[in-house]
Order: C-alpha cells, then sequence, then structure tokens
C-alpha cells in the first residue's frame, strides 16, 4: 500500500494554537477513544461540516490504532489542524524509529482488523509518512479537503 504522496507537503504549526490541536497521550488502547473525542470537540468548535468531521474523526482512530498497536511507542501525539482555509491535516507521531514505510496488510474477508490503512487511502484526500521532527519516530498524516460552505 502506497500513500497518495511520498512526503508532507506542509506539517502542522505547533505554535498555532487557533488553527492547531495537540493531543499527547499514552500508547493504549483507551487512547484512541480520548483522541477521537478531543478531534471531534475542536472540529466543531472550528464549525467543519459534519461529514467531514466525521470521517477526520475516523480517519484519527484508524492512525492512532496503528501508532498504539503497531509501533513500540509509549506515547503517541495526535494532531489536527487547518492547514489553509481548504485544507485539514490529521497527523500522528509515534516512536517508532526503525520504520520509515507502513507494511503492507491484506486481510482475509473473515479478519476482523487490518483494513485501517486501506480506509485512510480511500477517504483521505492525500495521505503519508515522514519522520516526526517531533518524538523522532514516524509521523503519519492524512489531509481532508474542506468543502465550500455554498
Amino acid at each position: 500500500m502506497s500513500p497518495h504522496t511520498t512526503s508532507s507537503p506542509q506539517l502542522l504549526d505547533v505554535a498555532s494554537p487557533e488553527r492547531t490541536h495537540w493531543m499527547e497521550l499514552p500508547a493504549h488502547r483507551s487512547s484512541v477513544s480520548a483522541a477521537r473525542r478531543s478531534a471531534n470537540a475542536r472540529m466543531d468548535d472550528w464549525h467543519l461540516p459534519a461529514e467531514m468531521t466525521a470521517e477526520a474523526v475516523l480517519l484519527v482512530s484508524e492512525l492512532a490504532t496503528n501508532a498504539v498497536c503497531h509501533t513500540p511507542s509509549v506515547r503517541i501525539l495526535c494532531g489536527i489542524g487547518l492547514i489553509t482555509d481548504h485544507c485539514l491535516r490529521l497527523e500522528v507521531h509515534d516512536h517508532a524509529y526503525a520504520v520509515d514505510r507502513l507494511p503492507r496488510c491484506e486481510p482475509g474477508p473473515e479478519d476482523e482488523g487490518g483494513r485501517g490503512l486501506f480506509l485512510v487511502e480511500e477517504i483521505a484526500h492525500t495521505w503519508g509518512i515522514d519522520r516526526s521532527r517531533l518524538t523522532g519516530g514516524n509521523a503519519v498524516w492524512a489531509t481532508l479537503l474542506i468543502p465550500d460552505a455554498t
């Protein structure tokens, strides 16, 4: 599975609290629901369309789940941000120092998991993986286009 793009078009600005929201969470399964709730609340504050917010929350959930389940991280960073008035960016940073690409997973029809990155690929406008300047591990990111309010 290859990302729509291979390098980050723009990392989130960690110093812009009105346009970004960061969560530092323990790398535990319960943190995934905390990331969903927090991201949903911030996107509601930004008055983003409900359908887009639902897609973004799903993407945050999938990226956070991958970081929690498939890396040696003790903590993860989840970020969402309005990088332009028409583009939302989601990032999950982990501490997987040795991985520079995501492993291909092909779940069978009876498998309960393994479809997260397929969902990311289908829903996101673009997505990819970069080395995190915040953790030294991976930063897996996705973007969504914000529909016009007209």
